[in-house]
C-alpha cells in the first residue's frame, strides 16, 4: 500500500482533432470551466488528421486562465530538446506558469523516420531521453554560470545560452512501462504518467517499487515523484465493471488507487463534455472527501497522546458558496435590478418557481459543492462579461487608444493569441452558448425527470436560453457594424449592454431556483 500525499488533481485527455478545431479548443475550454485543473492532448506529429500539439497547447493557453497544459506525452524524436526547452519555457512564461512537460521515448517508429526522425532501438530510446532530460534542465538553469554543454550520444549542445528560465519549476513527467524507463523516472524526472489500459493487474505496485528504489539510489525521496494515470470508462446507471458504472463507484476505484497506489492525478481521457462535468463535479469532490477522510484518520492514529493535536486556523470559506455538511447554505447570487438597456426581452414577473426546501433536511459536503460549483461556473461568466463591458467603455470614452487595449487584454483571463475586441466577444459568445447547451441536453432532463414539480421552471429556463441566443445574434451583428464602421461601437455598447442585463438575471433566476435541487436530487 502506498500513498506518497501529494495533493489529488484531475484532469482531460483531449483528442487533438483537426477535423473540427473549435470544438477541440472548446472540449479543452469547458475542462476549465466545469472545474477540472489540467488539460492535456497526446502528440504525433505524423498523424496529419492532429493539430500539431505545441500548436494548440499554445492556443489553448491564451483560451483559459486557470488549467495546466501539457502534452501527453511529447513525442521527443521529432522535437530537438534544446529547442523544446525553449518552447516550454516561453509558454510557461506566457501562461502565467501553468505548463507541464510530458516526455515520451518514443513509438511508432515508422512513421517517424518518415517525418525524418532517427529510429532508436527501446535502450536507445531510454539514453536519448535521459540526454535530452539534461538539455532541458539545463537549459532552464540561468543561475548556473557559462553555456549548455552536453555531449552526449544522441544529442550534442556545445556552449548554447541559458535560458529563458520558467516562469515557475516545470515538472517533467514521463510515459513509462518498462524497467529501464521506470529507473529514470526515479531517477530524473518528476512524475510518473502511464495509461491504465495499457497496464496489468500488479503493474502500478511494480511501477512504484521500481521508482521509489531507483530514487533512493539517486538520493531522492519516493515522494518526489508524482504518480499520474490516463484513465477511460463508462458511465452508467449500475456497475458494469471497473470505471464503468455510476460516479459513487468511479470514485471509490479512484480513491482506492490514490491510497492504496499512491496515483494522485486522473487524466481522463474523453472528449464528451457530459463526461468532464461528472468527472469535474461528481467524481472529483468525492475522490477528494474519501481520500482526505482516510489521510486525516491515518494521521489521527499515529498521534500519541503525549504529542498535542495540532493547531490550525479556521478554513477560510467563500460567502457565496458554503460546502460544510448540515442546513443547506449555498447562497445564490441575488439579482440586483439594475438594468443598462431600455429594452426587456422578457417579463421577469412570469417565472415560475420550484418546491420549497425542506427545513428539516440536511446536506453532505458533496451535495452542497454541487450548487456551489455552479454558482462558481456562473461567477466565471459574469467577472468575464464585467470585463467586455469595461473594455468597451474604456475605448467609447477615449481613455484608452487601440494599442493600449491590446495590451490590457492580454492582462485578462480569457487572452487571444490575435487580439481584436470582435474576437474576444464572439469567444466569450461560443463559452455561454456552449453552457447552456450543455445544461440543455444534461443537466435539465434529469432535473425534470427526477423532480417532476420542477418542470415549469426547467422550461422557462430552456426558453430564456433561446432568447439569450438571440441577444447573442444581436451582439454579432454589432460587432459586424463596429469592424464595419467606427460609428459601430455605439451599437456594440448598445447590444453589450442588452447581454448583461439579460445574461445577470438569466443566471441569478437559475442558481435561486436549481442550487438545493441539484443537492437534493444528486446531480452534478
Amino acid at each position: 500500500m502506498s500513498d506518497y500525499g501529494h495533493d489529488l488533481v484531475f484532469g482531460s485527455f483531449v483528442t487533438p482533432s483537426a477535423g473540427d478545431p473549435d470544438r477541440t479548443v472548446g472540449v479543452a475550454v469547458l475542462a476549465e470551466q466545469v472545474g477540472l485543473d489540467l488539460v492535456t492532448f497526446q502528440d504525433h506529429p505524423y498523424q496529419p488528421a492532429f493539430l500539431d500539439t505545441w500548436t494548440l497547447l499554445s492556443f489553448v493557453a491564451a483560451r483559459t486562465n486557470r488549467v495546466q497544459v501539457a502534452a501527453n506525452v511529447t513525442n521527443l524524436p521529432l522535437r530537438p530538446p534544446a529547442v523544446l526547452a525553449r518552447s516550454v519555457a516561453s509558454l510557461d512564461l506566457l501562461s502565467g506558469g501553468r505548463i507541464s512537460l510530458g516526455l515520451g521515448a518514443g513509438a511508432f517508429w515508422e512513421a517517424i523516420e518518415a517525418m525524418g526522425g532517427r529510429r532508436l532501438t527501446p535502450g536507445e530510446g531510454v539514453r536519448a531521453l535521459e540526454e535530452a532530460i539534461e538539455v532541458i534542465r539545463q537549459l532552464w538553469d540561468v543561475e548556473t554560470r557559462g553555456g549548455v554543454r552536453v555531449d552526449g550520444e544522441f544529442y550534442r549542445v556545445v556552449g548554447a545560452k541559458r535560458g529563458p528560465a520558467p516562469a515557475h519549476p516545470v515538472p517533467i513527467w514521463l510515459g513509462a512501462y518498462k524497467p529501464r524507463m521506470l529507473q529514470l523516472t526515479g531517477r530524473r524526472a518528476d512524475g510518473w504518467l502511464p495509461t491504465l489500459g495499457y497496464l496489468q493487474p500488479g503493474d502500478l505496485a511494480k511501477g512504484n517499487a521500481i521508482i521509489d528504489d531507483a530514487a533512493q539510489q539517486a538520493g531522492r525521496s519516493p515522494r518526489d515523484v508524482r504518480r499520474l494515470l490516463n484513465i477511460a470508462g463508462q458511465f452508467s446507471a449500475v456497475g458494469r465493471g471497473p470505471l464503468n458504472g455510476p460516479a459513487e463507484q468511479w470514485a471509490e476505484e479512484l480513491a482506492e488507487l490514490a491510497l492504496g497506489e499512491g496515483v494522485s492525478a486522473f487524466i481522463l481521457g474523453s472528449d464528451d463534455p457530459d463526461d468532464l462535468r461528472r468527472f469535474a463535479g461528481e467524481v472529483a469532490p468525492a475522490v477528494r472527501e474519501l481520500v482526505a477522510a482516510e489521510r486525516d484518520g491515518d494521521a489521527a492514529a499515529e498521534r500519541t497522546p503525549a504529542q498535542p493535536e495540532p493547531v490550525a486556523a479556521p478554513p477560510v470559506r467563500s460567502s457565496r458558496a458554503t460546502v460544510t455538511g448540515g442546513a443547506f447554505a449555498v447562497v445564490p447570487t441575488p439579482d440586483d435590478g439594475v438594468r443598462r438597456s431600455e429594452r426587456q426581452v422578457w417579463d421577469e414577473s412570469t417565472r415560475p418557481t420550484g418546491p420549497a426546501p425542506d427545513p428539516e433536511r440536511t446536506y453532505t459536503p458533496h451535495e452542497q459543492a454541487t450548487g456551489a460549483h455552479l454558482v462558481q461556473i456562473h461567477d466565471g461568466l459574469r467577472a468575464e462579461l464585467a470585463q467586455i463591458h469595461d473594455l468597451i467603455e474604456q475605448v467609447a470614452a477615449g481613455e484608452i487608444d487601440a494599442g493600449a487595449a491590446r495590451s490590457h487584454i492580454n492582462t485578462m483571463t480569457m487572452r487571444q493569441n490575435r487580439w481584436t475586441l470582435g474576437v474576444y466577444c464572439e469567444s466569450y459568445c461560443r463559452i455561454v452558448t456552449t453552457h447552456h447547451t450543455i445544461e440543455d441536453q444534461s443537466f435539465f432532463p434529469r432535473l425534470r425527470a427526477r423532480d417532476p414539480r420542477l418542470g415549469p421552471v426547467v422550461d422557462r429556463l430552456e426558453q430564456e436560453h433561446h432568447v439569450i441566443h438571440d441577444v447573442l445574434e444581436g451582439v454579432d451583428r454589432a460587432l459586424v457594424a463596429y469592424v464595419g464602421s467606427p460609428d459601430g461601437l455605439a451599437e456594440l455598447r448598445a447590444a453589450v449592454d442588452l447581454l448583461t442585463d439579460a445574461l445577470l438575471s438569466h443566471l441569478s433566476y437559475e442558481e435561486r431556483e436549481l442550487v438545493e435541487p441539484l443537492a437534493r436530487l444528486g446531480i452534478a
